[in-house]
């Protein structure tokens, strides 16, 4: 069993270049950023410790915020994100919570409702079924349904390639997708990181914040120091090109540079980092402009994100279209404990390599 390829699409290739985006530009504004250059200010920071410093900065600026998960006070989390958090803020902020997700969402979504903003953390993504009604049936329909603000962020450590087995690498981001209320973010840099998680904990909706596990100590890059707010449903694009595009998020990003690096063609890389919001004109902007589009992602293929951006290019940009619309994503299989078949099943860089070389033959 090997990672999915999938596509359909036909037509000819135009668009405009897409901006970049500047710290001032409000939440509202459609332009897509563009890879930044670091400042002086910045300071070199592995993915994990991004996360971390986000939450730090957002706990000391506003007293509202708070965390609750299992094991994150004493101990510092499963991946140690709140070591030391319960050294300077306190227990009363930092709370250790019993083996019961459908308690600490519940428990957060009331304290939301009260003017709290609660970090939910989940020890791996695939527990967050355990608190699934609590999210999707209340966190996310009360603003629907009684015009409440629930200002929540729920941390998902999730993906695999780590031989965690089928029950602790799984990449759920789908399933929050199809839930009107939820937003759900999934970054793939350091700064990324900190500036996605700051955004989402200043956000009045509840957030499903995927941060990719493979990515904690494997990813490094100067990161701004102090506050750092990044707006959500806005898109980056990692590399210019005009001969195709990849559409990714979370690991695979990293994936696709490296394949586009090694190919050394004309591969743009767009990376979604927001799943809800989208940024369709992104990635529409790109699609007409390539002509070719490969949808990338760490996540099984049925109905998942790949499904909805080709769907999305396939209705409103088929004319610009040179090639199918393809995917690479993972098989429809339970994540193997075995390494070898993990490998088989998930994508990997030649696969990627592969299935961007096709579409710039096609």
């Amino acid at each position: 069993m090997s990672p999915v390829a999938t596509g359909n699409g036909n037509g000819t290739a135009a668009g405009p270049a897409a901006t970049r985006l500047e710290p001032s530009t409000p939440r509202g504004d459609v332009r897509t950023a563009t890879a930044a250059e670091p400042s002086p200010a910045d300071v070199e920071m592995t993915y994990l410790d991004a996360i971390s410093d986000a939450l730090r900065t957002e706990m000391r600026r506003d007293e509202t915020v708070f965390c609750l998960g299992e094991d994150i006070g004493a101990f510092g989390g499963a991946f140690k994100v709140t070591d030391g958090f319960i050294e300077e803020f306190g227990s009363a902020r930092v709370l250790d919570t019993p083996l019961a997700e459908n308690a600490i969402i519940g428990t957060a979504v009331g304290a939301a409702i009260e003017g709290m903003r609660p970090v939910c953390e989940m020890q791996f993504a695939d527990f967050i079924a355990c608190g699934f009604d609590q999210l999707v049936n209340v966190a996310a329909k009360m603003h629907y349904r009684q015009g409440v603000a629930v200002p929540l962020v729920v941390r998902l450590p999730s993906g695999g390639g780590f031989s965690g087995g089928p029950f602790h690498s799984q990449n759920p981001e789908a399933w929050f997708m199809q839930a009107p209320g939820l937003k759900v973010v999934a970054p793939a840099t350091a700064a990324d990181a900190k500036g996605l998680l700051a955004a989402a904990i200043r956000d009045p909706n509840p957030v499903c914040f995927l941060e990719h596990k493979g990515l904690y100590r494997s990813v490094k890059g100067p990161v701004p120091s102090g506050e750092h707010v990044l707006p959500l449903g806005q898109a980056r694009v990692v590399r210019e090109g005009s001969a195709l595009t990849v559409v990714a998020y979370g690991s695979a990003v990293l994936l696709a540079e490296q394949a586009a690096e090694e190919l050394g063609a004309g591969i743009e890389v767009l990376d979604l980092r927001s799943l809800v919001p989208l940024d369709r004109d992104a990635i529409l902007s790109s699609a007409r402009k390539t002509g070719k589009v490969l949808i990338a992602h760490e996540a099984t293929a049925s109905a998942g994100v790949g499904a909805e951006v080709a769907a999305l290019i396939t209705e409103r940009a088929f004319e610009h279209l040179d090639a199918p619309v393809r995917r690479l994503t993972a098989a429809d299989v339970p994540i193997p404990f075995s390494p070898p078949l993990e490998q088989v099943v998930l994508p990997q860089l030649e696969d990627m390599k592969e299935a961007c070389d096709e579409l710039l033959r096609y």
